[in-house]
Protein backbone atom coordinates (compact mmCIF):
# COMPACT_ATOMS: atom_id res chain seq x y z
CA UNK A 1 0.00 0.00 0.00
CA UNK A 2 1.60 3.59 -1.15
CA UNK A 3 2.19 6.65 1.04
CA UNK A 4 -1.45 8.32 -0.38
CA UNK A 5 -3.68 5.19 0.02
CA UNK A 6 -2.13 4.92 3.69
CA UNK A 7 -3.07 8.86 4.04
CA UNK A 8 -6.25 8.54 2.87
CA UNK A 9 -7.22 5.51 4.93
CA UNK A 10 -5.87 7.90 8.00
CA UNK A 11 -7.93 10.24 7.55
CA UNK A 12 -11.04 8.25 6.58
CA UNK A 13 -10.27 6.23 10.09
CA UNK A 14 -9.47 9.71 12.15
CA UNK A 15 -12.80 11.03 10.33
CA UNK A 16 -15.01 7.96 11.67
CA UNK A 17 -13.27 8.37 15.10
CA UNK A 18 -14.37 11.73 15.12
CA UNK A 19 -18.09 11.22 14.30
CA UNK A 20 -17.73 8.35 17.26
CA UNK A 21 -16.47 11.12 20.09
CA UNK A 22 -18.75 13.65 19.11
CA UNK A 23 -21.61 10.99 18.73
CA UNK A 24 -21.00 9.19 22.46
CA UNK A 25 -19.79 12.53 23.78
CA UNK A 26 -23.22 14.36 22.82
CA UNK A 27 -25.19 11.33 24.64
CA UNK A 28 -22.95 11.21 27.42
CA UNK A 29 -24.08 15.05 27.79
CA UNK A 30 -27.33 14.68 27.34
CA UNK A 31 -27.48 12.07 30.61
CA UNK A 32 -27.06 14.86 33.41
CA UNK A 33 -30.43 16.02 32.76
CA UNK A 34 -31.61 12.50 33.79
CA UNK A 35 -29.29 11.95 36.16
CA UNK A 36 -30.22 15.64 37.90
CA UNK A 37 -33.94 14.41 37.85
CA UNK A 38 -33.30 11.00 39.72
CA UNK A 39 -31.54 12.97 42.55
CA UNK A 40 -33.70 15.24 43.25
CA UNK A 41 -36.43 11.96 43.89
CA UNK A 42 -34.07 11.88 47.40
CA UNK A 43 -35.14 15.15 48.48
CA UNK A 44 -31.70 16.93 48.01
CA UNK A 45 -31.65 20.19 46.46
CA UNK A 46 -30.15 22.36 43.58
CA UNK A 47 -26.75 23.73 46.00
CA UNK A 48 -26.09 20.55 47.71
CA UNK A 49 -26.41 18.15 44.31
CA UNK A 50 -23.90 20.87 42.11
CA UNK A 51 -21.45 20.86 45.36
CA UNK A 52 -21.34 17.03 45.12
CA UNK A 53 -21.16 16.86 40.85
CA UNK A 54 -18.03 19.70 41.11
CA UNK A 55 -16.39 18.22 44.19
CA UNK A 56 -15.73 14.78 42.49
CA UNK A 57 -14.75 16.39 39.06
CA UNK A 58 -12.55 19.10 40.37
CA UNK A 59 -9.65 16.09 40.67
CA UNK A 60 -10.07 15.26 37.00
CA UNK A 61 -10.14 18.94 35.90
CA UNK A 62 -7.11 20.05 38.05
CA UNK A 63 -5.34 17.12 36.14
CA UNK A 64 -6.25 17.78 32.92
CA UNK A 65 -5.54 21.87 33.71
CA UNK A 66 -1.90 20.78 34.63
CA UNK A 67 -1.40 18.14 31.74
CA UNK A 68 -2.59 20.46 29.02
CA UNK A 69 -0.60 23.36 30.26
CA UNK A 70 2.82 21.57 30.60
CA UNK A 71 5.69 23.27 29.08
CA UNK A 72 3.97 26.23 28.37
CA UNK A 73 4.02 29.72 29.70
CA UNK A 74 2.27 31.02 33.36
CA UNK A 75 -0.84 32.45 33.46
CA UNK A 76 -1.10 36.26 32.87
CA UNK A 77 -2.80 38.76 35.29
CA UNK A 78 -4.97 39.07 32.26
CA UNK A 79 -5.21 35.67 31.33
CA UNK A 80 -6.17 34.65 35.30
CA UNK A 81 -9.17 37.46 35.14
CA UNK A 82 -10.03 36.04 31.61
CA UNK A 83 -10.22 32.68 33.18
CA UNK A 84 -12.32 33.69 36.44
CA UNK A 85 -14.91 35.11 34.18
CA UNK A 86 -15.00 32.93 31.62
CA UNK A 87 -15.18 29.90 35.04
CA UNK A 88 -18.00 32.03 36.61
CA UNK A 89 -20.27 32.49 33.64
CA UNK A 90 -19.47 29.68 31.58
CA UNK A 91 -19.59 26.36 33.89
CA UNK A 92 -20.57 28.13 37.36
CA UNK A 93 -23.44 30.20 36.60
CA UNK A 94 -25.01 27.78 33.77
CA UNK A 95 -24.35 24.60 35.76
CA UNK A 96 -26.35 26.28 38.88
CA UNK A 97 -29.60 27.50 36.80
CA UNK A 98 -29.66 24.61 35.20
CA UNK A 99 -29.81 22.32 38.27
CA UNK A 100 -32.57 24.65 39.66
CA UNK A 101 -34.88 24.62 36.56
CA UNK A 102 -34.77 21.39 36.01
CA UNK A 103 -36.88 21.03 39.54
CA UNK A 104 -39.69 22.53 37.85
CA UNK A 105 -39.30 21.20 33.93
CA UNK A 106 -39.13 17.92 32.15
CA UNK A 107 -35.56 17.32 31.33
CA UNK A 108 -37.03 16.83 27.64
CA UNK A 109 -37.97 21.01 27.63
CA UNK A 110 -34.35 21.31 29.54
CA UNK A 111 -32.57 20.07 26.69
CA UNK A 112 -34.53 21.06 24.00
CA UNK A 113 -34.20 24.98 25.51
CA UNK A 114 -30.22 24.07 25.87
CA UNK A 115 -29.84 23.42 22.42
CA UNK A 116 -31.05 26.67 21.37
CA UNK A 117 -27.20 27.48 22.48
CA UNK A 118 -26.00 28.52 18.71
CA UNK A 119 -29.24 31.07 18.19
CA UNK A 120 -28.25 32.64 21.28
CA UNK A 121 -24.34 33.00 20.20
CA UNK A 122 -25.54 34.00 16.85
CA UNK A 123 -28.00 36.82 19.05
CA UNK A 124 -25.17 38.09 21.03
CA UNK A 125 -22.80 38.51 17.98
CA UNK A 126 -25.64 40.68 16.68
CA UNK A 127 -26.12 43.04 19.75
CA UNK A 128 -22.51 42.46 21.27
CA UNK A 129 -20.33 42.73 17.47
CA UNK A 130 -22.72 44.27 15.71
CA UNK A 131 -22.63 41.23 13.14
CA UNK A 132 -25.20 40.84 9.98
CA UNK A 133 -27.80 38.51 9.98
CA UNK A 134 -29.31 36.73 6.87
CA UNK A 135 -32.44 35.90 6.04
CA UNK A 136 -31.43 32.10 6.76
CA UNK A 137 -30.42 32.84 10.06
CA UNK A 138 -33.88 34.54 10.90
CA UNK A 139 -35.45 31.84 9.66
CA UNK A 140 -33.52 29.68 11.46
CA UNK A 141 -34.15 31.39 14.39
CA UNK A 142 -37.65 31.14 14.06
CA UNK A 143 -38.22 27.57 13.71
CA UNK A 144 -35.94 26.77 16.53
CA UNK A 145 -37.68 29.05 19.38
CA UNK A 146 -40.74 28.31 17.76
CA UNK A 147 -40.51 24.20 18.51
CA UNK A 148 -38.88 25.37 21.94
CA UNK A 149 -42.77 26.89 22.95
CA UNK A 150 -44.25 24.55 21.33
CA UNK A 151 -43.07 21.98 24.36
CA UNK A 152 -43.53 24.43 26.63
CA UNK A 153 -47.01 25.38 26.11
CA UNK A 154 -47.63 21.46 26.39
CA UNK A 155 -45.70 21.09 29.42
CA UNK A 156 -47.23 24.12 31.09
CA UNK A 157 -50.94 22.73 30.87
CA UNK A 158 -49.43 19.49 32.17
CA UNK A 159 -47.14 20.59 35.06
CA UNK A 160 -48.22 23.79 37.04
CA UNK A 161 -47.70 27.39 37.38
CA UNK A 162 -43.59 26.46 38.03
CA UNK A 163 -42.90 25.67 34.25
CA UNK A 164 -42.22 29.21 33.26
CA UNK A 165 -39.92 29.69 35.96
CA UNK A 166 -38.17 26.73 35.20
CA UNK A 167 -38.39 27.27 31.64
CA UNK A 168 -36.53 30.84 32.53
CA UNK A 169 -34.07 29.16 34.75
CA UNK A 170 -32.60 26.94 32.24
CA UNK A 171 -32.91 29.61 29.28
CA UNK A 172 -30.55 31.73 31.67
CA UNK A 173 -28.34 29.08 31.94
CA UNK A 174 -28.40 29.07 28.14
CA UNK A 175 -27.50 32.46 27.86
CA UNK A 176 -24.79 32.42 30.62
CA UNK A 177 -23.19 29.71 28.30
CA UNK A 178 -23.47 31.10 25.11
CA UNK A 179 -21.66 34.38 27.09
CA UNK A 180 -19.02 32.09 27.72
CA UNK A 181 -18.40 30.65 23.85
CA UNK A 182 -19.05 34.62 23.05
CA UNK A 183 -16.13 35.51 24.82
CA UNK A 184 -13.72 32.99 25.46
CA UNK A 185 -12.76 32.64 21.48
CA UNK A 186 -9.06 34.74 21.73
CA UNK A 187 -8.71 32.92 25.21
CA UNK A 188 -8.65 29.51 23.71
CA UNK A 189 -6.27 30.66 21.15
CA UNK A 190 -3.64 31.56 23.70
CA UNK A 191 -4.27 28.92 26.42
CA UNK A 192 -5.37 26.47 24.28
CA UNK A 193 -8.83 24.70 24.83
CA UNK A 194 -8.29 21.87 26.50
CA UNK A 195 -6.17 24.15 29.11
CA UNK A 196 -8.92 26.72 29.29
CA UNK A 197 -11.77 24.20 29.64
CA UNK A 198 -9.59 22.40 32.70
CA UNK A 199 -8.80 25.81 34.38
CA UNK A 200 -12.34 27.31 34.32
CA UNK A 201 -13.94 24.55 34.89
CA UNK A 202 -11.47 24.25 38.09
CA UNK A 203 -12.44 27.54 38.93
CA UNK A 204 -16.67 26.78 38.97
CA UNK A 205 -15.62 23.71 41.02
CA UNK A 206 -14.68 25.59 43.50
CA UNK A 207 -17.28 28.26 43.17
CA UNK A 208 -19.65 25.78 43.69
CA UNK A 209 -18.43 24.12 46.48
CA UNK A 210 -17.76 27.56 48.16
CA UNK A 211 -21.53 28.44 47.46
CA UNK A 212 -22.64 25.11 49.58
CA UNK A 213 -19.89 26.04 52.66
CA UNK A 214 -21.93 29.80 52.89
CA UNK A 215 -25.32 28.74 52.17
CA UNK A 216 -25.69 25.19 53.77
CA UNK A 217 -24.76 24.06 57.03
CA UNK A 218 -21.94 20.87 56.92
CA UNK A 219 -24.34 18.73 58.28
CA UNK A 220 -26.23 19.15 54.69
CA UNK A 221 -23.53 16.79 53.21
CA UNK A 222 -25.46 14.21 54.82
CA UNK A 223 -27.26 12.56 52.05
CA UNK A 224 -28.39 9.24 50.92
CA UNK A 225 -25.70 7.13 49.18
CA UNK A 226 -28.07 7.04 46.10
CA UNK A 227 -27.17 10.72 45.66
CA UNK A 228 -23.66 10.37 46.32
CA UNK A 229 -23.32 7.79 43.52
CA UNK A 230 -25.58 9.55 41.56
CA UNK A 231 -23.24 13.13 41.13
CA UNK A 232 -20.21 10.43 41.30
CA UNK A 233 -21.76 9.41 37.72
CA UNK A 234 -22.65 12.80 36.98
CA UNK A 235 -19.02 14.02 37.26
CA UNK A 236 -17.36 11.22 35.37
CA UNK A 237 -19.75 10.10 32.30
CA UNK A 238 -21.71 13.47 32.32
CA UNK A 239 -19.05 16.10 32.94
CA UNK A 240 -15.27 14.93 32.42
CA UNK A 241 -15.59 12.46 30.26
CA UNK A 242 -18.01 14.21 27.26
CA UNK A 243 -15.88 17.67 27.32
CA UNK A 244 -12.85 15.56 26.65
CA UNK A 245 -14.87 13.54 23.65
CA UNK A 246 -15.55 16.53 22.06
CA UNK A 247 -12.72 18.05 22.24
CA UNK A 248 -11.40 14.97 20.41
CA UNK A 249 -13.72 14.92 18.00
CA UNK A 250 -13.37 18.89 17.34
CA UNK A 251 -9.53 18.04 16.37
CA UNK A 252 -10.59 15.33 14.41
CA UNK A 253 -13.61 17.01 12.44
CA UNK A 254 -14.07 20.25 12.85
CA UNK A 255 -16.27 22.24 15.37
CA UNK A 256 -19.17 22.17 12.97
CA UNK A 257 -19.49 18.94 11.75
CA UNK A 258 -19.17 18.02 15.81
CA UNK A 259 -22.01 20.81 16.42
CA UNK A 260 -23.98 19.05 13.52
CA UNK A 261 -23.08 15.57 15.22
CA UNK A 262 -24.10 16.77 18.31
CA UNK A 263 -27.92 17.15 17.40
CA UNK A 264 -28.32 13.43 18.50
CA UNK A 265 -28.44 15.20 22.20
CA UNK A 266 -31.78 15.85 22.15
CA UNK A 267 -33.03 13.07 21.08
CA UNK A 268 -30.88 10.92 23.42
CA UNK A 269 -32.46 13.12 26.23
CA UNK A 270 -36.15 12.73 25.22
CA UNK A 271 -35.48 8.46 25.06
CA UNK A 272 -33.35 8.45 28.49
CA UNK A 273 -36.01 10.37 29.83
CA UNK A 274 -39.15 8.04 28.79
CA UNK A 275 -37.07 4.92 30.04
CA UNK A 276 -35.95 6.04 32.57
CA UNK A 277 -38.24 8.93 34.28
CA UNK A 278 -41.56 8.10 32.72
CA UNK A 279 -41.93 10.91 30.97
CA UNK A 280 -44.30 11.07 28.12
CA UNK A 281 -43.18 11.48 24.51
CA UNK A 282 -46.27 13.03 22.75
CA UNK A 283 -46.82 14.39 19.55
CA UNK A 284 -45.99 18.04 20.62
CA UNK A 285 -42.73 17.03 22.11
CA UNK A 286 -41.35 15.12 18.94
CA UNK A 287 -42.92 18.01 16.88
CA UNK A 288 -40.88 20.42 18.76
CA UNK A 289 -37.73 18.14 18.61
CA UNK A 290 -38.02 18.07 14.47
CA UNK A 291 -38.70 22.14 14.75
CA UNK A 292 -35.46 22.54 17.11
CA UNK A 293 -33.07 20.06 15.29
CA UNK A 294 -34.49 21.86 11.97
CA UNK A 295 -33.88 25.34 13.29
CA UNK A 296 -30.34 24.39 14.15
CA UNK A 297 -29.61 22.37 10.85
CA UNK A 298 -30.53 25.62 9.13
CA UNK A 299 -28.10 27.70 11.00
CA UNK A 300 -25.42 25.30 11.06
CA UNK A 301 -24.94 24.76 7.38
CA UNK A 302 -24.35 26.84 4.71
CA UNK A 303 -26.47 26.59 1.45
CA UNK A 304 -24.62 25.70 -1.75
CA UNK A 305 -23.54 28.74 -4.11
CA UNK A 306 -25.35 28.16 -7.35
CA UNK A 307 -22.80 27.19 -10.51
CA UNK A 308 -22.49 29.56 -13.28
CA UNK A 309 -25.22 29.37 -15.89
Amino acid sequence: MNSHALNTHAAAASRRNGFLLATFGSIAFSGKAIIVKLAYRYGVDAVTLIMYRMLFALPMFLILAWWAGRGKPPLTWRDAGAVLGLGFCGYYLASFLDFAGLRYISASLERLILYLNPTLVLGLGIVLFRRRVTRRQVAALAVSYAGVLCVFGRELTLQGSNVPLGATLVFGSAVSYAIYLAYSGEEVKRLGALRLTGLATSVACIICIAQFLILRPVSSMVVPSEVLWLSVLNATACTFAPVLMVMMAIERLGASLTAQTGSIGPVSTILLAVLLLGEQFTAWVAAGTVLVLAGIWLLTTQPRARSAA
